[in-house]
């Protein structure tokens, strides 16, 4: 098959609110009128978060989302169009385009999200099938709804055309179980999600590296585990690779799975080595959460080749 660009990024896409207040969140309640000292208007979501990742990073890529007719639709699209990435999705939803609100305190880490999942679970096989896909990768962020059928057909026509496909589940998802999500590990070249999502998923609190184990009888050949600032693992070809992320000013935390999950395809794409695919990923993902936005500093490949130095990574034998 003749692949006509290098990944196909498939998700949601959202316009991100952020509020910033001074009064710590539990100190909040029902009724309260609280002063608002920050704010913030991004757009995000999995597919455009990865897309623009990818983009900056020199790869030449495309999203399908399902959007609204709505102004943040149009957001959107014109935010997307600074990093040079079309949305394939001809089609537009009779239902608003996805949103957020994040409230986070200047006074600590903790952060509240409302999610508003509307015309990304919209998203159909024709509306799939309608682009004519030929690239080497697809990025397959969180599906739901209607969207997550469109999923699974994505997966088999990955299969029958060798597309490797990067998937990077929610919580969501991963509390659907391996039965659910089945028809896509099977056909995962690269599986990345957090302890907590991890744990799930297998039904288990064990350890990352068995976590790692359990999760390749599943299907995935290259799995990654992040475990926020404590550590990150992953298990590639018969080694297992573990390190601690650097130590940065965390501002925001939104975005920062997508940035990593990003820098590592790209590593992979470019035929770099393992270790510095890893690398990649976590540069891109401190920069991300010194801000706020989930697009806010990505870095393109010349910014991270002068920070991957800093990772230090342990590579052992498979046992």
């Amino acid at each position: 098959m003749l692949f006509r660009y290098d990944v196909l990024c498939v998700g949601s896409a959202t316009v991100d609110r952020f509020l910033t207040v001074d009064t710590p969140l539990t100190k909040i309640h029902p009724g309260d009128k609280i002063l608002v000292n920050h704010t913030e208007i991004h757009s995000g979501g999995g597919a455009t978060n990865a897309a623009a990742a990818l983009s900056l990073l020199g790869l030449h890529v495309k999203m399908l989302t399902k959007l609204g007719t709505d102004h943040d639709a149009e957001f959107i699209l014109k935010e997307m169009k600074q990093y040079h990435v079309p949305n394939l999705c001809k089609t537009r939803s009779h239902h608003p385009t996805d949103s957020s609100t994040i409230l986070s305190s200047t006074t600590g880490s903790d952060r509240t999200i409302f999610v508003h999942k509307s015309a990304s679970q919209d998203l159909t096989s024709h509306d799939f099938a309608a682009t004519h896909p030929h690239p080497r990768w697809i990025y397959l962020a969180t599906l739901m709804g209607k969207s997550f059928h469109t999923a699974k057909v994505i997966a088999s026509y990955a299969r029958s055309k060798k597309i490797n496909i990067v998937f990077n589940p929610s919580l969501y998802l991963a509390r659907k179980g391996r039965s659910y999500l089945k028809s896509i590990l099977d056909v995962t070249t690269l599986l990345v999600l957090n302890r907590e999502e991890a744990q799930v998923l297998c039904k288990t609190e064990q350890e990352p590296i068995k976590l790692l184990h359990k999760l390749q009888t599943f299907g995935p050949e290259t799995i990654v585990i992040t475990d926020g600032a404590k550590r990150c693992y992953a298990l590639h070809l018969n080694k297992t690779y573990s390190f601690i992320p650097p130590k940065v000013e965390i501002v925001h935390t939104a975005g920062a799975g997508d940035a990593f999950t990003s820098g590592v395809l790209a590593g992979m794409i470019k035929d770099w080595p393992f270790a510095d695919c890893l690398r990649l990923g976590q540069v891109n993902a401190s920069s991300v959460i010194q801000h706020i936005g989930t697009k806010n500093r990505l870095l393109k490949e010349r910014e991270a080749l002068s920070e991957i130095k800093k990772v230090k990574i342990k590579i052992s034998p498979h046992s």
